[in-house]
């Protein structure tokens, strides 16, 4: 029978060999046939078990599908819930799922995917068109939905400061630039506009906007701020925020906290030291935070790289869950910017290495690191910590449940896909204006003699010179809208005057800076041959010129992350070219682009007319040659302070009571003058083509009664010409129990009035806007009597008045 074995056992491998056949071809059936079967009418089986569980189930409460999905996690997939993947050719090396990411360490799913093919790495190719985009956005979903065992499906984020993060998206001016339109119905418009282009090419979380108050004009992120008063920042993030989010487009604030306040205004590595004392911290760099969360319903924030008193704030239970979860209520994610996870080992150096490093910021409140390296990196050691009990089950658990809960919030378990016909909704022709309004309202009139507007139907010869007419890179941003169609100011001046009497001539007449720039602020050098024959061109064209216009300020390498100054002056390249032009004695306007004040003392002392463009977006062009003919009535005023001279910093709104005041000159301690006092231009200010008249003022005041103080009153066009001011109202505490700021903004309106026109504008005061932050650090509406004016900046007063409370002391909550 022994001949008979070697057959009978080749039979039986051959039945073996069938037999698992069948069983793989029956598990491939029944992974396809449960990949088929999971998506129902109304629910999706995420967890492809066949039957509804309560995370599975839109009717049921969002606390409810948490707790039943945090039960069925493992370790492993809750921690992978707590990192970012870079998009591809950041950190991903594939732009679509492929058979390796089965072998990645997100098989167990992944908190976000940050920029995927957004045009940052210009090589991705599902950039554009929009629908392919979300097509490529739905393909990677599907990995997460059906590759994953429980179907935990990825968030997109993405940046939008200027607009949405993304190539040709709608593009917004540079927020220090739109921060000047004192305009809360634009805010409105432009957060309703991020959040539906977010929504229509599947982004779920925008890192917008940025709150950071901007203290020190030498910085080199001044360009992504609003202003350096704290209610101005709040008021236009509060509107933002609400209508980005009623797409269900997830806020992330950034940067928490105190960060625009390093030492010496110097942002380079870990933006450490902000010199700044604890009540000024809540009324100044907090306030924004707290009420943009409390009020506006931010769902997140970007823990930020620096430390405060010596403690970094991303490892600070303190500001982590203390403030940001029990006192401000804030529900969404914290994620960290870039390597801030990082740095209380390799930059703050309170961490002995990197692991001790992600348990101290993992237990103080981090719930997302999101920076430029692999997932892995962080998951690794953060097993570690998990598997060692260093970080709880408990603690585990809550950083998980809050990622979870931003995506139920952003409706991702209920729609996991986008429509892809809805990115052709992207960059409409609605946004479009909303992007020119914005424009159109940021621009700055500083200075005018009556040359602006200059007549289009006059016979003039204008020469248009310096390095910023043909600038556009200014008005693109790594953080907004990417490679838009901009127009240049020669090219906006060309288009506007095409047909008219007016005849164009242009030269460069310098560089931006010369080859020795930045060292150049402070030490002369030869000028070089270049710039001598740009300089030498200028003259010979301006006198052959009826009216000059000349183009200063700075581009994208001279502000920015990483880019402070030493000096707000503009470089010596171009100051030569504004001597040269002020020496011609023809009538000169000067257009400023710029993301933050500069120095241009000689040019306020010579100039004819001086506009501030700023950094606008695409339509720069067009709305700065509107300005100028007189198309566009400009009503911008200036959300931060211009100093004369950079010694002058720190010099902000507000300040307390003579802290920016003069020397006795004369008297028993009368010293004399030594040092320059008053700023260039003052928060607030902003010139107009039509003049305004304000009267009938009254006070109906309700304090006494538990209500409020309204304050009314009108104003009137007394101009030829359509116009827009903005009213402004200023308070003072007259007695408190600690010191106060000497004014503080606490209302303003931008209207519209026709020639002639008039209409009634009105306040109304509560005691949350009135609060002291007393000697317990407590919000105390304390009684006595209040000074306030009407003005349309915070120097010029049209209207002054004041009220009393007479009732007890209240504590706000």
């Amino acid at each position: 029978m022994n001949k008979y074995i070697p057959l009978l056992l080749m039979c039986f491998l051959v039945h073996q060999i069938q037999a698992s056949n069948s069983t793989l071809n029956l598990i491939q059936y029944s992974k396809e046939d449960s990949i088929k079967t999971m998506y129902q009418s109304d629910w999706i089986d995420f967890n492809k078990n066949g039957k509804k569980d309560i995370y599975e189930d839109p009717t049921q409460p969002i606390e409810k599908r948490i707790e039943d999905l945090l039960s069925q996690m493992t370790d492993e997939e809750k921690i992978c819930q707590m990192v970012t993947l870079y998009g591809y050719g950041r950190v991903a090396k594939d732009e679509l799922p492929t058979e390796e990411w089965k072998n990645e360490v997100w098989v167990n799913g992944l908190g976000n995917i940050d920029e995927p093919s957004n045009g940052v790495y210009k090589d991705a190719k599902y950039i554009l068109p929009y629908e392919k985009h979300v097509w490529a956005t739905n393909e990677i979903q599907k990995f997460f939905v059906e590759e994953t065992r429980l179907g935990i499906p990825v968030e997109f984020s993405n940046e939008g400061i200027r607009g949405l993060n993304h190539k040709m998206a709608t593009s917004l001016p540079a927020q220090s630039t739109f921060g000047n339109t004192w305009d809360k119905d634009l805010f409105v418009q432009a957060g309703d506009m991020v959040g539906k282009e977010a929504k229509w090419l599947g982004y779920h979380n925008v890192y917008s906007p940025v709150i950071d108050v901007v203290r020190d004009q030498r910085w080199g992120r001044a360009v992504e701020s609003l202003g350096e008063d704290p209610f101005l920042v709040t008021e236009y993030a509060i509107p933002f925020v609400k209508n980005m989010q009623s797409h269900q487009v997830a806020a992330t604030l950034k940067h928490f906290a105190v960060y625009a306040m390093p030492k010496g205004a110097r942002d380079g590595y870990s933006r450490t030291d902000p010199h700044v004392a604890p009540r000024e911290m809540f009324n100044i760099h907090l306030y924004p935070f707290e009420r943009t969360i409390k009020e506006g319903g931010a769902m997140g924030v970007m823990a930020s790289y620096n430390d405060y008193d010596g403690i970094p704030i991303i490892a600070n239970p303190f500001f982590m869950d203390s403030l940001l979860r029990k006192e401000y209520g804030m529900k969404g994610t914290i994620v960290s910017d870039s390597d801030a996870a990082a740095n209380p080992w390799n930059k703050h150096r309170v961490a002995k290495d990197y692991k001790e490093s992600v348990r101290q910021v993992v237990q103080a409140g981090l719930n997302i690191r999101t920076t430029f390296n692999h997932p892995k990196n962080f998951l690794n050691p953060l097993r570690e910590l998990v598997a060692e009990g260093a970080i709880s089950q408990e603690v585990l658990n809550e950083r998980v449940r809050t990622v979870l809960y931003t995506k139920f919030w952003e409706g991702l378990f209920d729609q996991p896909y986008k429509n892809e016909a809805d990115g052709s909704k992207v960059r409409n022709k609605q946004h479009l204006e909303i992007a020119k309004n914005a424009a159109s309202g940021a621009v700055v009139l500083l200075k005018n003699e009556g040359i602006l507007p200059i007549s289009k139907s006059e016979s003039k010869r204008i020469l248009i010179v310096g390095p910023t007419a043909t600038q556009i890179s200014s008005s693109n941003s790594r953080y907004g809208a990417l490679d838009t169609n901009i127009k240049s100011i020669l090219d906006g001046f060309k288009d506007y005057l095409k047909g008219s009497n007016i005849t164009i001539d242009y030269c460069k007449g310098s560089e931006l800076y010369d080859d020795n720039w930045p060292s150049s602020e402070v030490l002369r050098y030869r000028a070089s041959e270049k710039d001598l024959r740009l300089l030498n061109e200028a003259k010979k064209k301006a006198e052959k010129a009826d009216v000059i216009i000349l183009c200063v300020g700075e581009n994208e390498k001279m502000i920015g992350e990483n880019l402070s100054r030493s000096s707000l002056d503009l470089p010596s390249t171009q100051q030569h070219l504004a001597y040269a032009m002020i020496d011609t004695g023809k009538p000169l306007v000067a257009i400023t682009v710029n993301g933050r004040p500069i120095s241009i003392n000689d040019l306020d002392q010579d100039a004819d007319a001086i506009l501030m463009a700023g950094f606008l977006n695409e339509f720069q062009g067009d709305v700065v040659a509107e300005t100028i003919f007189g198309k566009n009535n400009p009503s911008g005023k200036l959300a931060t302070t211009w100093p004369k001279a950079v010694g002058q910093v720190q010099l902000n709104f507000p300040y307390k009571p003579y802290s920016q005041g003069g020397q006795a000159t004369s008297g028993p301690n009368g010293v004399g003058e030594s040092r320059v006092v008053p700023p260039l231009y003052h928060f607030g200010y902003g010139l107009s083509y039509s003049t305004f008249e304000y009267s009938n003022l009254t006070i109906d005041n309700q304090l006494d009664n538990n209500g409020a103080v309204t304050i009314t009153c009108q104003v009137k066009n007394t101009s030829k010409v359509d116009g827009k001011e903005v009213v402004q109202l200023y308070y003072n505490d007259v007695l408190s129990s600690v010191i106060q700021y000497e004014w503080q903004l606490r209302g303003f309106e931008k209207i519209s009035l026709k020639a002639g026109e008039s209409k009634k504008v009105s306040f109304q005061l509560y005691p949350k806007d009135l609060y002291v932050l007393n000697k317990d650090f407590k919000k105390a509406f304390e009684p006595g009597e209040f000074k306030f004016f009407i003005g349309s900046s915070s120097e010029i007063k049209k209207l002054e008045g004041n009220f009393m409370y007479n009732g007890n002391e209240m504590i706000i909550k």
